[in-house]
């Protein structure tokens, strides 16, 4: 029994290791002049990784739909850019990607992570 026990607490650590530092999301490619939706729910960004082309504005559309504290902000610090998110109802940004690069975007508290990739 405690052999069973030890197994599903390794592979419980495992799951673990993998969800938080070895998976990577797919990226979310945008097309030109289109809105981009981000959910927000239960500790991340859906997408969490999104492709734009660099210099060009893109729209996001971020829906909260969860009510922790944590989710009431997006951030977006090497753009300077930052907009509270209501529970429920859409919040519209638009961003321009000065240049190619890897721009994060996270909650005030940087629990929830999110990656703006411009090419």
């Amino acid at each position: 029994m405690s052999l069973l026990v030890n197994l599903a607490g390794l592979l419980l650590i495992g799951l673990i290791i993998w969800w938080f530092w070895l998976s990577t999301p797919r990226a979310r490619a945008a097309a030109q002049g289109e809105a981009i939706d981000i959910l927000v729910d239960d500790g991340v960004y859906t997408p969490g990784v999104i492709e734009v082309k660099a210099g060009g504005p893109v729209t996001l559309r971020f829906l909260r739909k969860d009510a922790s504290p944590c989710a009431e902000q997006v951030i977006f610090e090497d753009l300077g850019v930052s907009a509270e998110l209501p529970v429920d109802r859409p919040k519209t940004l638009t961003i321009t990607p000065p240049k190619a690069g890897d721009y994060e975007f996270t909650c005030q508290m940087k629990m929830y992570r999110g990656r703006l990739v411009a090419r």
